[in-house]
């Protein structure tokens, strides 16, 4: 088996792992995600934040991260605008943080070995 072909079974496997979650008691719910981000995903939000739009980075973390239990997306790009301008900031960042430092957790553990 090539290289390739490992690297995105190994990829794969952490995108199928079980959901994560972090407890939203202010929006009466629980956000899931997947503990891996795709380069494209990663990508956008790393964008933003070196264009100084923190705010902005922090809800496309929330649109593209952002799931139901189900595995469905819970945001829309079309709610950007709201998670934006009308939910509270605290409660965005602290879960886009959460979900962020899921990542952090991975490159952590990279580091160690």
């Amino acid at each position: 088996m090539s290289v390739i072909a490992n690297a995105k079974g190994h990829f794969k496997t952490k995108l199928t792992d079980k959901l994560e979650s972090v407890e939203v008691p202010e929006w009466e719910t629980k956000v899931y995600f997947k503990g891996s981000a795709t380069l494209k995903q990663t990508e956008e939000v790393v964008a933003l934040h070196r264009d100084n739009k923190m705010a902005e980075a922090l809800a496309q973390t929330l649109i593209s991260r952002g799931l139901n239990e189900d595995g469905s997306k819970m945001f829309t790009v079309a709610d950007k605008f709201d998670l934006m301008n009308s939910v509270d900031p605290s409660v965005v960042t602290r879960v886009a943080t959460t979900i962020l430092n899921s990542d952090a957790s991975d490159t952590d553990e990279v580091e160690k070995n």
